[in-house]
């Protein structure tokens, strides 16, 4: 039985996440994501893949962000039956995040319809809410550490990658006639020691590695952190305007609402109002209650003065309740979808607030190549918003420290528990410079042999008669 590998998405980009196997006549997916950032890259979403979709037999998600999840409605569409596999927790983000990726393709072609901007006379989505609700009909889960068997040769098991709420590191083994072989896909990793998620776990071997270089080679400095956010806060209280902080629903807006109540229960910033404005991220943060197994917190974080039900924090579903946010002027903290600013309630916020001089606006992750967010931290001083070209007048901030990714030190200790190199390792899920850096310290520092950084759609043998 022979095994090859093709890489479908996150090669040579932090995006679109899909890597194709071929274990002799069975043909299994791990990870399924859309394509995000720039247009070059979002049309990838829209051509045709190399492999007809009714012949892939699985797929296996690490976790349900987007760029991991988000193209799993498109493969249903065009013909994919079989069963996806992830963990319980992703099970229930699925349920959010999926439905409102459909919306939000169905709001976008109705828009382009109505503009006339699309080059077709009737614009279609990627994909719509049926075939999203077709994906999680195929859903099957498993808790961390569980062997799931795929068929009579392919078993794997997830473990925790304290990346997001459910997010896993994938160990799959495939059962030749002759041998057994191990491939090991980190997903997207989380950092050591953080607040509401455990560190990742301890992979010593395997024979085939996937590991992801969003921070491959980017040290972050978390000296200081809290006492650095906490003074970022106040000086932007301090302008007389309110702060805006776009940010990612699943995860991030979970760490600042752990910061914020910690910041005002000690004193060390005002106790403001705390909008947060995105019916996402409120239902995500209902999820934490519903999955105790896979985060830190305790039963009373979710009661009285805790985490989630602060009495300076309110919650805002309704859109007509977002649309009163733009009344307030000063003395308010506001966090809203998405992080990196390419859709949802965060353009309408930036819309109104980023020409008013008071007012702040401050990223708290990483911003892609292309996005909008990474052209407000690159410091251009007018952005496109619903075809309007706005005017860059309010203050623009960025936190280092505070991403749910792995930085290079982490991913270094992550990769230094392995007892021996693995027989190829593929660097992935990385701008090119990051993938490049963490390829050179496996090679150069490490002795690992082997280690590629694989185009986009490039395939390797990786097994032969096993």
């Amino acid at each position: 039985m022979n095994v090859r590998i093709k890489f479908l998405g996150a090669a040579q980009s932090v995006t679109g996440s899909k890597y194709l196997l071929e274990i002799g006549d069975y043909k299994l997916m791990v990870d399924c994501g859309m394509f995000q950032g720039p247009k070059e890259l979002r049309l990838r979403n829209w051509s045709k893949l190399p492999v007809e979709e009714e012949t892939i037999d699985a797929v296996i998600l690490t976790h349900a962000h987007i760029d991991h999840s988000g193209y799993l409605p498109r493969l249903v569409k065009n013909g994919f039956k079989g069963p996806i596999y992830c963990t319980e927790a992703t099970e229930g983000l699925l349920k959010i995040m999926l439905l409102d990726a459909a919306k939000l393709q169905e709001e976008e072609a109705e828009f382009a319809k109505k503009k006339g901007y699309s080059k077709h006379s009737t614009p279609e989505p990627l994909f719509n809410t049926e075939d999203a609700e077709m994906v999680l009909q195929l859903l099957k889960t498993s808790p961390y550490d569980f062997t799931n068997q795929v068929n009579g040769f392919i078993h794997f098991s997830f473990s925790n990658a304290g990346h997001i709420l459910g997010s896993s590191i994938v160990e799959l083994y495939i059962k030749g006639e002759l041998l057994q072989k191990k491939m090991v896909f980190s997903g997207d990793l989380g950092g050591y020691n953080q607040p509401l998620l455990e560190s990742p776990a301890v992979i010593k071997d395997t024979d085939i590695l996937l590991v992801e270089s969003t921070y491959g080679g980017k040290a972050i400095d978390h000296s200081n952190f809290e006492e650095n956010f906490a003074n970022k806060i106040n000086t932007a209280l301090d302008r007389g305007g309110c702060l805006l902080i776009p940010s990612f629903a699943v995860g991030r807006t979970q760490l600042l609402l752990y910061y914020f109540q910690k910041f005002q229960s000690e004193g060390l910033i005002p106790k403001c109002p705390i909008y947060v404005d995105s019916p996402m991220a409120i239902s995500t943060t209902n999820l934490y209650q519903q999955y105790p197994d896979y985060h830190t917190l305790l039963p009373d974080d979710f009661k009285g003065d805790g985490l989630f039900d602060y009495p300076t924090i309110h919650y805002y579903k309704s859109q007509e309740s977002s649309v009163t946010i733009n009344d307030l002027r000063t003395n308010a903290i506001i966090i809203s979808a998405s992080g990196m600013c390419t859709g949802g309630r965060i353009l309408h916020h930036l819309y109104h607030r980023l020409q008013r001089r008071n007012d702040t606006v401050l990223f708290v992750g990483y911003q892609a190549y292309g996005t909008r967010g990474r052209r407000l931290v690159d410091g251009e001083t007018s952005v496109r918003i619903f075809g309007i070209d706005v005017p860059v007048e309010c203050h623009i901030d960025n936190l280092v420290g505070l991403s749910a990714h792995a930085d290079m030190n982490d991913l270094h200790q992550w990769l230094s528990n392995f007892n021996e190199a693995p027989k190829m390792t593929f660097i992935v899920h990385g701008e090119v410079e990051n993938s490049i850096a963490l390829a050179n310290y496996l090679r150069i520092d490490q002795g690992w042999d082997n280690v590629y950084i694989p185009n986009y759609l490039e395939s390797f043998e990786l097994f032969r008669g096993i």
